[in-house]
């Protein structure tokens, strides 16, 4: 047998209780539960070198998560395990917890600017949900866990690569005549011009076998979140948890799926030109169009069935690939660079803080009231002024980011909801034959967008959308190529 050996876990999340969502600018508790979800990873170990990946059905892995998991297993004292060689990733979904801070209603910085005489109040509360804290500290013990089992559970085994095609992902930044964009913006509108970018359908696979050649699991990476379901409360795996389902219906119940969320900053499950409404009433307002034409196209892409056409799509090229394995390789070069770098903060001009302290208070003339809606049309004000104070004190991003390889196929992490052009970059400058990218990992620093979307501007794009610009970007992908690029130096 080769130097290779592999190992998966999964480890169930699924809440037994009420929840708070994370995502969206409306509070949303629920314990419905659509699907299951669950934390998966897989540990590889060769040639004096490891990987521990996890795919977590989560919007995002925020810094206090990834450094109360390294903890946890700290304590737990992992024969072998080098905690420094995980690579934690959200698919993206938001139907899941919300563990960490939200937007809007419980950020410091924006509590500080209620007017005197001026209240919070909840749009949606249950007495008896489980608070953030609680979830981070349940969510830290499942993280550990999975890392721990898939580490315990390595035996020698292969992996083949593999590749397809699924229209998935698409822009979701609409670009007018007057030099504006807008993340869902409507197309409708006579002064529209273009989508702002493209996108990418495709599909890089690995899949991963025992000693015996026995399919124990898949690796899929392709460009968009996972967040059909978005505006619905309710507790899903969204499309990838389809995926996961109709596998295990014709491989088999114990095969595992890591999944992997490319950048995709500027992408969503939905195409903008062809509008498909949603089949019950949504309550984000930058999404609700008004008798928008019919288009005959895929079902909607806010609701249960448009999951399980993107499943079934994935699921598809997922068979078609594994049809043209023809060797598994049980021998391969396994090295890995993690370290941390230090990337420019994005800054607030004095011009730019001037205009959102008067956009502040003039919001706030004559309310005694305030909800989480509210908070929400704040967010781009009083995100300005957070970031402005923030400058103050440091002009440097601290971002963790891994690289590895595995013979002929490289990995490579960020913790940014990247956009698409910077992943392309990467991938079009990598020396590895098949590039694996993975954004909102080991950290959630918010969205990196171009130079094009910071002129446009809108959410995604605005200062207050992430802590790092376009300058970054830039430093980002050097750094990351420089990475690989040594790596694969022999």
């Amino acid at each position: 047998m080769g130097n290779l050996k592999f190992g998966w876990s999964e480890v169930d999340i699924t809440p037994t209780e009420k929840i708070a969502l994370r995502g969206e600018f409306f509070e949303r508790v629920t314990n419905e539960v659509e699907t299951p979800i669950s934390i998966t990873s897989l540990a590889i170990e060769g040639d004096g070198d490891q990987v521990v990946f996890c795919s977590c059905d989560l919007v995002g892995v925020e810094e206090d998560l990834m450094d109360l998991t390294k903890q946890i297993l700290k304590e737990r004292n992992v024969k072998g395990l080098d905690i420094e060689k995980i690579v934690a990733s959200a698919i993206h979904t938001h139907n899941s917890y919300n563990y960490g801070s939200v937007a809007g209603a419980s950020d410091p910085s924006v509590l500080k600017l209620f007017p005197e005489g001026c209240t919070y109040i909840p749009e949606e509360h249950d007495p008896d949900q489980m608070s953030a804290p609680r979830a981070l500290a349940f969510l830290g013990e499942k993280l550990a866990d999975a890392v721990e089992l898939a580490w315990n559970n390595r035996k020698p085994g292969g992996f083949a690569p593999g590749f397809g095609r699924a229209a998935v992902g698409m822009n979701r930044r609409v670009c007018y005549s007057d030099g504006t964009a807008a993340m869902w913006g409507d197309v409708e509108k006579e002064n529209f011009t273009e989508l702002e970018g493209g996108n990418d359908n495709g599909i890089e696979m690995m899949f991963v076998y025992d000693e015996n050649k026995n399919l124990t699991g898949v690796v899929a990476n392709l460009a968009c979140p996972s967040q059909v379901l978005e505006q619905r409360s309710i507790i899903s795996g969204d499309f990838w948890g389809k995926v996961k389902i109709l596998l295990r219906e014709k491989y088999g119940k114990d095969l595992y799926l890591l999944s992997l969320c490319a950048p995709a900053g500027d992408q969503c499950p939905r195409d903008l030109i062809r509008w498909v409404e949603p089949e019950t009433p949504i309550k984000d307002p930058n999404v609700i169009r008004n008798h928008p034409k019919y288009r005959r196209a895929d079902p909607s892409m806010f609701d249960v069935r448009g999951t399980w056409t993107i499943g079934r799509r994935i699921m598809n090229e997922i068979s078609f690939a594994l049809e043209s394995v023809e060797e598994i390789q049980t021998e391969a070069i396994l090295s890995h660079s993690a370290r941390d770098i230090y990337l420019p903060l994005r800054r607030v001009t004095e011009e730019d803080k001037i205009k959102a302290e008067k956009a502040i208070a003039d919001f706030f003339v004559g309310k005694t009231k305030i909800n989480f809606m509210d908070t929400a049309a704040l967010y781009v004000y009083t995100g300005t002024l957070h970031r402005y104070e923030e400058q103050k004190t440091r002009d440097k991003v601290r971002v963790n980011v891994h690289n590895v390889r595995l013979g002929d196929i490289a990995f490579s992490s960020d913790p940014f909801e990247l956009f698409l052009n910077y992943g392309n970059q990467i991938r079009a400058h990598s020396p590895a034959a098949q590039t694996f990218l993975i954004q909102l990992a080991n950290g959630e620093l918010g969205y990196l967008p171009t130079a094009l979307a910071e002129a446009h501007g809108h959410y995604s794009a605005y200062v207050s959308s992430g802590y790092v610009g376009h300058e970054g970007g830039a430093i980002l992908v050097e750094k990351t190529l420089e990475d690989l690029n040594e790596l694969f130096k022999d």
